[in-house]
């Protein structure tokens, strides 16, 4: 009896061996398939398998990985099993693979995820599923893929740790009511929205704050919506590729104040003269309005704006321009700005760089009085033009001023011209062209740093 006893207790230890055995066996082998896919994953907790030409998630990924960086291979389907055990990631970058599909429960294990980039994939449709468990993620990327809207139900409303989110792509056609309900705050919202056609007034509005925004859009009605939804919410504005032909309707018309919007960029985007001036009388409308920004744009128009309908809309709550690297198609025929004085006596930082300046009109400089800093940074001013630009009485205020990367030669001639400004503190005169260095030059007084 003994003996049954003993040899039955040595068969089950036996059997039990074994089994731990072949587990053994089964992960040592999923760790070697794992080093022989992507050798950078063995013993750290970075596993970067990028541009390896992989059709699919390696298996073998463990626990003690927190970075997995699959982007640049062929993998066209994410299954449930293939990041089960990883629930230590906090960053996976699938982006700019050939994704398909993905089955609804393939991040369920993944709680403690921060960064998701599920960008520039094939992904034709968009599951809530996904996101359901993803609690702690703070930055998702699906931006490049082919949806043509964000689905029926809102994507996000689960993840409350959101604070960028970067989407759309040229076929994004529609933006519904609902489709960001849940994300309350955002430092960055991102939407390529080139050829959406459809905004229903209010989907952007359950986001009470969003420090930054950037949409590439060029449907008009659409951008007159997003800035009425945005006005409240939105600290920094930039809107990319618009051809403006800006509506008459008011941009914050039935809202309430006080507006948060404070900075807003035009980046590519194209403008004429009537678009111009109109802009200026609705853009008046948002009394919150500090800064505006204008980069690689480009002006089919000649400088011909409607001074009177400026004149009478009410004053700018506008302080600081640029406009940086502007295309005028008919340079040769723009205007000096005569008469836009009204316009610009508030200014207090002003930059045009990059845009062909040669001078501004003595008469025109006079009347920005309030004007601190003045950046002309690569620009054509040469001594005699400079001259004229800051002629006496012009730029009253001025403390900082860049004439970096223009065409000055005469360091003399130079120094009369800026000796006039009777507050100048700072002046960046680099990369210009200048000869002989004289032996004294006259600088104002203020000045401390050459």
């Amino acid at each position: 009896m003994f003996t049954q006893t003993k040899c039955k207790s040595t068969t089950i230890d036996t059997w039990r061996a074994w089994a731990i055995y072949m587990v053994l066996a089964a992960n040592l082998s999923e760790e070697q398939a794992l080093k022989q896919a992507c050798p950078s994953c063995d013993a750290t907790q970075l596993c970067n398998c990028s541009s390896m030409g992989l059709n699919f998630i390696p298996s073998g990924l463990t626990g003690k990985i927190t970075v997995l960086n699959l982007a640049h291979n062929r993998i066209k389907h994410v299954r449930s099993q293939d990041l089960q055990q990883s629930v230590n990631l906090r960053a996976l970058l699938l982006q700019s693979n050939e994704i398909s599909s993905i089955d609804e429960d393939s991040f369920r294990s993944l709680g403690k995820l921060e960064l998701l980039d599920l960008s520039n994939n094939s992904l034709a449709h968009l599951s809530p599923a996904w996101f359901g468990h993803l609690f702690s993620l703070q930055h998702l990327h699906l931006q490049g893929n082919s949806y043509r809207d964000l689905g029926e139900s809102s994507l996000f409303s689960k993840l409350r740790n959101l604070s960028s989110l970067h989407l759309g792509n040229p076929w994004v056609s529609t933006i519904r009511q609902g489709d960001f309900e849940g994300i309350a705050v955002l430092d960055k919202l991102w939407i390529d929205g080139g050829n959406l056609s459809r905004y229903e007034p209010g989907s952007l509005k359950p986001i009470k704050k969003i420090d930054h925004m950037i949409i590439n859009l060029r449907n008009i009605s659409a951008f007159s919506a997003i800035v009425r939804d945005l006005v409240h919410s939105v600290i920094w504005l930039e809107v990319r590729e618009i051809i403006l032909r800006v509506e008459k309707k008011s941009l914050v018309e039935n809202s309430t104040l006080p507006f948060r919007i404070r900075k807003l960029t035009f980046k590519d985007a194209v403008f004429t003269d009537q678009d111009i001036t109109q802009t200026i009388v609705l853009l008046k409308e948002i009394t919150s309005l500090r800064e505006i920004e204008a980069i690689n744009c480009v002006l089919e128009g000649k400088g011909e704006w409607n001074i009177s309908k400026t004149d009478t809309s009410a004053p700018s709550s506008v302080e600081t321009v640029s406009v940086i690297n502007i295309m005028i198609r008919n340079f040769h025929l723009f205007f000096d700005l005569n008469g836009m004085e009204t316009q610009i006596n508030k200014l207090k930082r002003l930059t045009i760089a990059s845009s062909k300046v040669f001078m501004v009109a003595c008469k025109l400089a006079k009347h920005f009085s309030s004007l601190l800093y003045l950046d002309f940074n690569d620009n054509l001013l040469v001594n005699n033009r400079l001259d004229e630009t800051i002629c006496e009485g012009a730029w009253p205020s001025l403390q900082t001023l860049n004439l970096s990367q223009n065409s000055l030669k005469s360091l003399k001639q130079t120094a009369n011209s800026v000796n006039r400004l009777p507050e100048l503190i700072n002046l960046d005169i680099s990369q210009n062209k200048f000869g002989e260095i004289p032996d004294a030059c006259e600088w104002p007084k203020t000045l401390k740093y050459l």
